[in-house]
Order: structure tokens, then C-alpha cells, then sequence
């Protein structure tokens, strides 16, 4: 980003191009309904876009928007309207049945991601931060403001609660694809 200097716009672009597809899958993790994860992932952009120039480079850029995109939607799922309307795409429709088809590999993960959106909103967190946004658990600690104990204690009790939820034949694998910044 250091080279895209030059002007606010240039800088915006480049973020949008980089981490425009990693917020929305983050957002659509945390809120369940991938409509609303646009909007509020559009939102993410908005505020983004507007609070660039006072960016103070305390903490990387991802960071910094990944904890813009958690605090919209932990707005989100405080407000009224979220709380009373039962949003119709979590209406389960037969056309939205899967085939048999589908590879059990596909199988397993989508059974993976189902249960990871079952989880409680502060263990969802930390799985998505961590495991699907590729944070550090400082980085998570960070975008949460809590504790790097306390990320821990959350990814060790939500991985217990997959595991229960999954039953022990599925060895499921809990380490990061890109190494380990923990």
C-alpha cells in the first residue's frame, strides 16, 4: 500500500481489489444470510473508504477492516430488526436440497461450515478470524480487543464443541494451511 500513495482513491482501490472477497466470506460466516453479508459488506467499505485518511497505522490494514467488518456485524445482529424479523433465506427450501452428487468431500466441509455458523456468536468469531481469515491469534486478539488468552480459551472451546458436535470419526484437522503464526 505504501506505493499506492499518492491519493486516497488509489489506496482504496488497492484495498478493495485485495481484501473485497475476504470480508464479504467473513462477513457471510458471521451473519448467516450472504444478501445481507453484501450490504454489510458494502457498509465495511463505506466506513473504510471514509476513515482511510485517519488510519494511523497502529495495526496492519487487514486488521484494522477485519475489525470494522466484526463490529458491523455485531451491530447488525444487536439490532431490532435483525432480532425480530425472521430473515426469509434461512427458510429452507426443497430446491436448496443438495444432490448426491456432491462428493463427500464437499459433504463433509459444507457439515465443517454448518456447524462452525451453529456455533455461539464469540466462539464463531474466533473460528472464522482464525481458521478462514487466516489471523494470527494476536491478530485476532487485536481485532476482537480481547486478550490473546482469551482467543485462545475460545478456539480451544469451540473446537471442543465441533468435535462434540461432529463426533470423534471425523479427524478433523485444525491447522492453519499457512503456517504457524499463531
Amino acid at each position: 500500500m505504501e506505493k499506492l500513495q499518492p491519493t486516497d482513491d488509489a489506496a482504496f482501490e488497492q484495498i478493495m481489489r485485495e481484501y473485497g472477497t475476504r470480508v464479504l466470506r467473513l462477513v457471510t460466516f458471521l451473519v448467516k444470510d450472504r444478501n445481507l453479508a453484501e450490504d454489510l459488506t458494502q457498509d465495511v467499505f463505506v466506513k473504510v473508504y471514509r476513515h482511510l485518511p485517519r488510519f494511523r497505522k497502529e495495526s496492519s490494514i487487514h486488521t484494522w477492516i477485519y475489525r470494522i467488518a466484526v463490529n458491523e456485524c455485531k451491530g447488525h445482529l444487536r439490532s431490532w430488526a435483525f432480532r425480530k424479523i425472521l430473515p426469509s433465506s434461512w427458510i429452507k427450501r426443497d430446491s436448496d436440497v443438495s444432490t448426491e452428487q456432491i462428493v463427500m468431500h464437499q459433504s463433509e466441509r459444507d457439515e465443517l461450515v454448518m456447524q462452525v455458523q451453529n456455533l455461539p456468536s464469540m466462539y464463531r468469531q474466533v473460528i472464522v478470524l482464525h481458521y478462514y481469515a487466516d489471523l494470527s491469534i494476536a491478530e485476532v486478539a487485536n481485532v476482537l480487543s480481547v486478550s490473546e488468552g482469551t482467543v485462545r480459551t475460545r478456539l480451544h472451546r469451540a473446537r471442543q464443541h465441533l468435535k462434540k458436535q461432529l463426533g470423534e470419526e471425523g479427524d478433523w484437522e485444525w491447522t492453519r494451511t499457512s503456517g504457524s503464526n499463531n
